[in-house]
């Protein structure tokens, strides 16, 4: 009995104490971080009218700029879905010469600031860069068109997806691909039933956090971009424009559209992933 009650007593400690303080200190950090700039945001955009704010919101140019940048985002996040999933691959399961200096290479779009990104990538692909001149006589052009947003995008949403991947790989279960091999399954057999869905919650992850660093990403894009209103014009960098002319009630209002559209996606991307994972749940228990 003694030692049920100290048992009982020890789980009810906790290794840090101070619930309220923790909590209090929790949303106080969130408000003043989160919270109060959003907040900021949505109250300059209220001095619009309805009608001016539909008229800025839903100008040629800015659902041109819209287009370019949400869908050059999901695009990159879904190419980083299939590649960066293969290089996570290749990491975990493989042992091979410079494994860990292309491991440490995955991390590059991390540390590598945004401007010095764009440049080079803009330096690459231009028609008499490294790249670009092997492509321009096959009539692909990538600097300066809306083809060079997405090799941008996709390049700073690459460490993402892998960094997502990898540990669920490194902790998966070899035995239970061992055993369906075995069984008689063929290798794509043995990945669609057995590896896909237990990597899957750890792709959808890989993919929101791919596509909501794209959607906000300005410093790598703007090089290579060419900036052309109406063809290669993102969202952000409309935003900046705005900026620069004092136009904040309308840069807020572009800015209000576009945490409302990438708040959706990725509470869609969300609910996804908690559906996936209850399947597994239920799976499991069958």
């Amino acid at each position: 009995m003694a030692f049920l009650a100290l048992s009982t007593q020890a789980r009810g400690k906790r290794v840090i104490p101070g619930f309220h303080l923790s909590l209090g200190f929790t949303l106080f950090y969130l408000g003043l971080i989160v919270l109060i700039p959003l907040s900021a945001v949505f109250l300059k955009t209220f001095t619009l009218s309805w009608a001016d704010f539909v008229n800025t919101v839903t100008s040629d140019r800015v659902l041109a700029s819209y287009r370019l940048t949400f869908g050059a985002s999901f695009l990159g996040a879904l190419i980083n879905v299939v590649f960066g999933g293969i290089v996570a691959w290749v990491l975990v399961r493989y042992s091979f010469p410079g494994k860990r200096f292309i491991d440490a290479l995955v991390d590059l779009p991390f540390a590598l600031p945004t401007a010095v990104a764009g440049i080079t990538l803009a330096t690459l692909y231009a028609p008499n860069g490294w790249i670009g001149k092997l492509l321009t006589p096959l009539g692909i052009k990538v600097a300066f068109t809306p083809l060079g947003v997405l090799v941008a995008l996709t390049f700073i949403g690459l460490p993402f997806v892998v960094r997502t991947v990898q540990p669920v790989l490194e902790e998966a279960e070899k035995e239970l691909e061992e055993a369906a091999l075995s069984l008689g399954a063929s290798h794509w057999q043995t990945f669609a039933r057995v590896i896909f869905p237990t990597i899957l919650p750890a792709l959808l992850t890989g993919f929101a956090l791919a596509f909501a660093r794209a959607t906000g990403e300005y410093g790598s894009v703007i090089f290579i971009a060419g900036n052309m209103p109406m063809v290669s014009e993102i969202t952000p960098l409309f935003m900046i424009t705005k900026l620069e002319q004092y136009d904040y009630a309308g840069a807020t209002a572009i800015a209000v559209v576009m945490l409302v559209l990438s708040f959706v996606m990725l509470l869609t991307i969300n609910a996804l992933q908690a559906w996936t994972r209850r399947r597994q749940h239920a799976g499991r228990e069958e």
